[in-house]
């Protein structure tokens, strides 16, 4: 079974307890295509809905359980590992296991802006 932000190494004060618990961190309202990955299972194709440093929320038709891995692919990055908080008529809330870079989430976001369509950062 793998690590979940329960135990000892994600304890309070560590950096992923303080990904999960802050759930008061800004959520950017986006639409970008993604694949989701669940522990053990193949890539599928989604939607990534909201997004904040600390994780997102995407379209997932299939059951995702709570507890679980899985693994999130942007467009121009490599694959993000997060934990399953909630699943709920076809959507699915993931926190990440580090939290995003501000940089990082930024340029998400200047390359979102909610209709999908990727633009140059420049």
């Amino acid at each position: 079974m793998g690590t979940t932000w329960r135990d000892s190494r994600f304890g309070p004060g560590s950096y992923e307890h303080s990904a999960q618990e802050d759930r008061s961190a800004p959520r950017a309202r986006v639409n970008i295509p993604a694949s989701l990955r669940a522990s053990g299972g193949k890539a599928f194709h989604t939607v990534v809905n909201d997004l904040s440093l600390g994780g997102f929320s995407a379209a997932s038709l299939a059951r995702q359980h709570v507890g679980s891995m899985c693994w999130l692919t942007l467009p121009g990055l490599e694959a993000l590992q997060s934990e399953v908080v909630w699943w709920e008529n076809g959507q699915v809330g993931c926190a990440f296991a580090n939290l995003l870079s501000p940089i990082v989430h930024d340029n998400i976001l200047a390359r979102y802006r909610g209709d999908g369509v990727i633009r140059p950062v420049g």
